[in-house]
């Protein structure tokens, strides 16, 4: 079968799973998103060449504490938040230092593990709690807007694209394709604004630009971890995308700031 077949039969399965999931019940979702954890703890374990018993013995612990005991405790939230922000700062410090990449001993990659990959996927499953009941719909808006990115930022980056973001880590990402990703999301957030009414169209706006921004990161940062591993995807579990983390890396760097920026709205308001 052709390639580009393949890539798009994945691409449609791979949707309509999420949503059908996010949508039917928050079991459906907590379970869908519980095994995307699982199968992106075994791929960056890979990625690291770290054992994988460890992390995933963390991962089962917490996705029972925080994903079912403790739902939507403020505290809680803010100090899963504040974990995670600081593993990947430190991540970005890296990605942007040249020279020899950064060597990390076991305890550093179990660090950056929980940090980077369990924590994000925890405040994922939490985020259609963040009110109180489920509403799946902040998670099918935040998806729209990242497939929005995705597919404006390719589509404007291959037609009018001149000038490399960061050629040393991602060679084809242009600054062009960066910019109109980010206008034609932020969009997108207005436009959904219109039918979403449980966040008012600045909130839906700022969402758009934590989740261009910090998901651009977070695809570099995953795609400087694949480099220094040496390998193109950091799975095979999706024929044409890759792995769960290559179709997850910029959800899951930009969840910690987009789940602070809910609390801090939650906060004031």
């Amino acid at each position: 079968m052709n390639e580009s077949i393949i890539r798009a039969l994945s691409g449609i399965i791979y949707i309509i799973l999420l949503l059908a999931a996010t949508l039917y019940s928050p079991i459906s979702f907590e379970i869908l998103f519980g095994i995307f954890l699982i199968i992106a703890i075994i791929e960056f374990c890979r990625l690291v060449k770290l054992n994988v018993i460890i992390p995933m013995c963390m991962a089962i612990v917490g996705f029972i504490i925080f994903g079912y005991f403790i739902n939507n405790n403020p505290t809680n939230n803010i100090l899963l938040n504040v974990a995670s922000i600081f593993v990947v700062i430190p991540l970005l410090i890296a990605l942007f230092k040249k020279g020899v990449p950064v060597q990390r001993d076991k305890i550093g990659k179990l660090v950056v593990v929980t940090g980077y990959v369990i924590i994000p996927f925890l405040l994922i499953i939490k985020l259609p709690f963040i009110e109180g009941e489920y509403n799946p719909y902040i998670i099918v808006g935040m998806f729209i807007l990242m497939w929005t990115n995705d597919t404006f930022a390719y589509i404007v980056g291959k037609s009018l694209g001149k000038h490399k973001l960061y050629e040393r880590i991602s060679p084809k990402k242009t600054i062009e394709g960066f910019a109109g990703g980010l206008v034609f999301t932020v969009i997108a957030s207005y436009i959904i604004s219109q039918y979403y009414l449980f966040l008012s169209p600045m909130v839906w706006i700022g969402t758009a630009v934590i989740l261009v921004v910090f998901g651009s990161l977070g695809d570099l940062v995953e795609s400087h971890f694949k480099r220094v591993a040496g390998v193109k995807d950091s799975g095979n579990i999706m024929p044409g995308h890759g792995g769960i983390l290559d179709r997850l890396d910029s959800i899951i760097f930009a969840i910690p700031f987009l789940f602070l920026y809910y609390q801090i709205i939650n906060y004031v308001s």
